[in-house]
């Protein structure tokens, strides 16, 4: 594969953490080397004038590049991997100027800038270019034009981009990542138009990806950005599963209290789970994600992201982005920017220099800002003429009444601090609405003493590193809000503040204006330590480092995870044998599925009530009058459940795993031994009872020979506690010198006797099976499927004919002494003439003995009925060729089983295909 520079290498390292690395120590060692190039080729004075031209250098060049693809360079390296970059805009600007002729405008963005040093990957651009462009004749010129920068358009017309840009993205997404909510319907046209914005934005996505899938080529990493595209991902997995996709969100992303309270909260989750590695700003974003995904989408949250209930996990990782430092320290040097800072430090000679940058928005803090600068010169006033504060403001989305209302409250509170405080010659706060170009905005970094970011709210704010990289000389102070993304890594330096507590941050300045040199100069190592290393290149090359890892990763997790039932085949062997055992599992293998919106939000009382698939009643049916087949549900329930489910069908029914037995024609039968010490049931039931109490939505299971404590339904993350809690109550106290065994699943606990388990009931069964049902020929196929727990896969192993057999045909985990009774023999049954009395083990073939007439079944039904026994049988019971055994797990990957399936649905389809083929036999 293009850009894996592990082809043909032993000496790989086997854990990602090495790879990774690994992979690390070659970027420095690359990196290292194309400096050294650098300066050899560039001794002259014009290599420190960059400005646009260095991003027209980046997208340039596109011929030459297709031209080398897939070839091997002259040097040792391999041809670089390619890298598509999908964003909603593209890095330019286009402008129509005749029908097949368009001009090009750079835009040097933070995104443009983050890959500029990337030089592994060769970067394709896929966006919107801004404009409209509804002909076919300008969209093929227009085609052409950016296909020179290295861009790739997507033509979205001017109703998708009101609904899905203006609409969806900026006036739903933007303010709720932002914490300032959804908007207040008033109307049901409103919530008509909140349904159709996100209809736009869903069908926008899809435009995107079908581009993406136009030009996507094998080995490719797509990389998604932001909000505009959260659907993309599963889009793009959608057509290709293969592919290989990061998203990455330039926003905050808010708590999983304030995103649950939008609508498609979890469609909008699942689609950014179907990407391979989702990328954050910080740690605390990460962390909400992954909390809202186990919290609204009930998935089960690792330390290494989110893992679903097939075993997928989806990567969540914090990788802080940076600027371009090097840019900004040589832009110092150039002579324009020189005769800017002369100019401004004769401007403002005698005074403190305070700054600000910022889009005037909501989030930014503006006024909270100036409102501290006012109550500071109020409580100091032999500060008043010493220090002054420049504002830039950059006007955004001017024709929204919001943003015109925040524009007119920032003049309104400078003009009255300026008329407070000002004098005829000198007004403390100057404050700008407009942009500054690059050279401007680096000379007055320059010159400030204080840098002042009172975010509210912001994914990252890179206007504090780029003040940071460019006072290496001055070492001014940064003041920066402790609700930027930036907080978390240049918080050793800067002094951290809460925007919304005015004191704190007037406090703040104080401290800063009289802060010693050498203090000052202490913070502004350990800032400019950061901003200089944890660079906008290095972010991009760790992001696609680690998603080319994570691939690698989840291409080994599923060499580990089990292939699908196969339908066809597991039919096809049905039909060629003639005494067929099917063992069903009843929770989640023939259950009717209920369809919950999320965990939280979830129809308790309908799931808690297990219900039989619809869909299943005629298959069941069928596959239960069919003489050559016999059908077991071994459940984990009580009696009354699969009385209540079952009750009418020709089957054998096994409840609280196997412990009770029953043919629906007959009574319920137990196979526990009479001695066994059921005296603790009574002190766990106090136990699990008191947790019950204390975890809201969590409920007790009380069966006869378990208990089963059950937080699927309560706060995830505080039933987990609940669940610590209660097993360390346990071990040290009512079961401590207990014969019991303690089963945690993903969301419960049980508490059950040592060795009951699925897997050791099954000889048990078998036996009664026999004794009830002559047998002409042994059991020459087994299908087992169920969603049972890890104890209780000893079950699928239990009929496993690739593995090795004791003497007598036990399966291998064997009955505990503990529930093995004093034999009670009768005559063996004869044989069936012609049939011989025993047959020769071959090999993928499983021969095994009836149960051992030592054991004994012992039956009752409410304390009333007959004792029964296990009859020897002078012939194997089975006889089970290699082909002829199928075990399922349902809605598990990792198990011992050697498929999987799904869901109930699944199963559902493959019972109907066989109750089919079992039909057309009679």
């Amino acid at each position: 594969m293009p850009g894996n520079k592990y082809n043909g290498n032993s000496a790989i390292p086997t854990s990602r953490v090495g790879r990774l690395l690994r992979e690390r120590e070659l970027r420095k060692s690359s990196r290292v080397s194309g400096n050294n190039e650098s300066i050899e080729n560039n001794n002259g004075p014009e290599h420190s004038e960059r400005d646009f031209s260095h991003v027209e250098r980046f997208l340039e060049g596109a011929a030459a590049a297709r031209q080398n693809e897939g070839f091997e360079r002259v040097d040792w390296r391999p041809s670089r991997q390619r890298l598509l970059v999908v964003a909603n805009r593209l890095p330019v600007s286009a402008v129509r100027r005749g029908e097949d002729s368009w001009s090009l405008e750079i835009s040097a963005g933070g995104l443009v800038t983050a890959l500029l040093g990337v030089k592994e990957f060769e970067a394709r651009w896929i966006g919107w270019a801004g404009v409209n462009v509804p002909d076919e004749v300008g969209q093929i010129a227009l085609t052409k034009a950016l296909a020179e920068k290295r861009c790739i358009p997507v033509f979205l017309d001017e109703e998708i981009v009101h609904q899905y840009y203006n609409g969806y993205c900026n006036n739903i997404l933007w303010p709720l990542f932002h914490y300032l909510g959804l908007p207040q319907e008033d109307r049901l046209a409103t919530t008509r138009s909140f349904q159709s914005q996100f209809e736009a934005y869903k069908k926008a996505n899809q435009m995107f990806a079908d581009v993406v899938n136009k030009h996507y080529e094998e080995g490719d990493v797509v990389w998604c950005h932001d909000y505009h595209l959260m659907f993309l991902p599963e889009c793009l997995k959608n057509h290709n599963s293969s592919m290989k996709v990061g998203w990455f969100l330039h926003t905050p992303f808010p708590s999983s209290e304030i995103h649950r309270t939008l609508p498609s909260r979890s469609e909008l989750l699942k689609a950014v789970l179907a990407a391979d590695l989702v990328g954050f700003h910080t740690y605390d974003y990460a962390r909400h994600f992954v909390s809202a995904c186990t919290r609204i989408l009930g998935l089960e949250g690792t330390p290494e992201g989110v893992e679903d209930d097939q075993g997928r996990l989806t990567r969540v990782a914090a990788f802080p982005i940076g600027i371009d430092s090097d840019r900004f320290i040589r832009a110092l040097e150039v002579p324009q920017v020189q005769e800017h800072i002369k100019e401004l430090k004769e401007r403002f000679a005698g005074r403190k220099v305070m700054l600000g940058v910022d889009r005037l928005d909501m989030i930014k803090g503006i006024p909270q800002k100036i409102l501290a600068f006012e109550k500071f010169l109020e409580e100091n006033p032999n500060w008043r003429d010493k220090v002054v504060l420049l504002q830039i403001a950059v006007p955004t989305r001017t024709d929204v009444p919001e943003y015109q209302k925040l524009t007119s409250q920032v003049h309104e509170i400078v003009g009255r601090i300026n008329g407070r405080f000002g004098t005829l010659t000198a007004v403390p706060i100057h404050h700008l609405d407009r942009s500054l170009d690059f050279h401007a905005l680096c000379a007055l970094y320059a010159v400030t003493d204080i840098a002042l970011v009172t975010s509210l709210r912001d994914g990252m704010n890179l206007v504090s590193y780029e003040f940071v990289a460019c006072q290496d000389a001055k070492k001014g102070v940064l003041i920066l809000s402790e609700f930027a993304g930036a907080a978390q890594s240049l918080g050793a330096g800067a002094l951290l503040v809460n925007p919304w507590n005015i004191t704190e941050v007037t406090s703040a300045i104080g401290k800063a204006l009289n802060m010693s040199d050498e203090v000052r100069e202490k913070r502004h190592r350990l800032n400019f330590a950061h901003v200089t290393t944890h660079t906008a290149q290095e972010w991009a090359e760790t992001f696609v480092s680690e998603l080319n890892d994570t691939v690698v990763e989840a291409q080994l997790r599923i060499k580990q995870n089990r292939p699908g039932l196969p339908f066809e085949e597991a039919t096809r062997q049905f039909l060629r044998c003639s005494n067929r055992l099917l063992i069903l599992g009843f929770n989640a293998t023939l259950t009717e599925p209920v369809d919950t919106p999320g965990r939280r939000g979830g129809d308790q009382i309908k799931e808690m009530e297990l219900k039989l698939h619809p869909d299943l009643k005629e298959p069941l049916i069928a596959l239960c009058n069919d003489p050559k087949t016999t059908i077991v549900v071994l459940s984990g329930s009580d009696r009354s459940v699969l009385d209540e489910n079952f009750g009418e069908y020709n089957m054998w029914l096994a409840a609280e795993h196997g412990m009770f037995l029953r043919h629906t024609g007959g009574v319920w039968m137990t196979t526990m031994p009479e001695h066994l010490n059921m005296e603790w049931v009574d002190s766990i039931k106090h136990v699990f009872e008191y947790f019950t109490e204390r975890t809201p939505r969590s409920h007790c299971e009380l069966r006869e020979t378990s208990l089963v404590w059950n937080y699927k339904y309560a706060d995830p993350e505080f039933g987990r506690l609940q669940a610590r809690d209660m097993l360390q109550h346990l071990w040290t106290g009512p079961i401590s010198n207990a014969s019991v065994d303690v089963v945690q699943g993903s969301r419960s606990v049980e508490v059950r006797a040592v060795g009951v388990t699925k897997g050791a009931a099954i000889d048990r069964i078998l036996g009664e099976i026999v004794h009830s049902k002559p047998l002409t020929s042994p059991i020459d196929y087994v299908l087992c499927i169920g969603h049972f727990l890890e104890k209780d896969e000893d079950v699928y192993t239990f009929f496993e004919p690739e593995l090795p057999c004791d003497s007598i045909g036990y399966a291998r985990s064997k009955v505990p002494d503990a529930l093995k009774s004093p034999m009670e023999r009768k005559p063996p049954l004869k044989l069936p003439t012609g049939r011989s009395s025993g047959s020769k083990p071959s090999h993928g073939k499983m021969q095994r003995s009836s149960p051992n007439p030592d054991k004994r079944i012992t039956n009752s039904n409410g304390g009333h009925g007959r004792r029964l026994y296990a009859e020897k049988i002078s012939w194997n019971v089975l006889d089970l060729e290699k082909e002829n055994y199928f075990s399922c797990a349902v809605g598990r990957n990792r198990t011992s089983a050697r498929h999987s399936l799904g869901s109930s649905d699944d199963v559902v389809s493959f019972l109907k295909m066989m109750a089919e083929a079992s039909f057309s036999e009679w």
